[in-house]
């Protein structure tokens, strides 16, 4: 069961494809804590080159992806969200736990530690099949979009 969808995840999100990490929200808390999933396919783009005939999701992009399900918790309480926009403003403690590979379905679970106008601040675990690939805390800061 989704709480959102793909559509609706864009009209929170200003991200798209290719760059749009995350398929469905299935668990949500506002303010609290949110749950999203990324299916990852043999089809994303950049299992081209990363690694040609090893393929795995670059630990980079299981960050963003991250964070993308983030700023849906953080964008959702902002009644003016078609004008703001997240930024990337720092990620800490991140560590790589095991690959993910096509055919992974990539839960991502985010829990607020600082939910505020301006700046956000996270932690994130990715996991397939309840193993641990990746975790980090991570911050953003929500500007207006020009």
């Amino acid at each position: 069961m989704s709480i959102y969808d793909i559509g609706q995840i864009q009209e929170i999100l200003p991200h798209r494809y290719p760059f749009l990490l995350v398929d469905k929200i299935i668990e949500l808390e506002p303010r609290v804590r949110i749950v999203g999933i990324k299916q990852v396919t043999f089809n994303e783009q950049f299992f081209q080159g990363h690694f040609p005939g090893a393929p795995v999701m670059p630990g980079v992009l299981q960050i963003e992806a991250l964070a993308q399900v983030g700023a849906i918790l953080a964008l959702r309480e902002f009644e003016n969200r078609d004008s703001k926009i997240p930024f990337f403003s720092g990620i800490e403690y991140a560590k790589f736990r095991r690959p993910v590979v096509p055919g992974d379905t990539l839960t991502l679970e985010v829990t607020a530690l600082r939910i505020g106008s301006k700046v956000q601040k996270m932690r994130g675990e990715a996991k397939v099949d309840g193993q641990l690939t990746c975790e980090a805390e991570i911050m953003c800061i929500i500007g207006d979009r020009k």
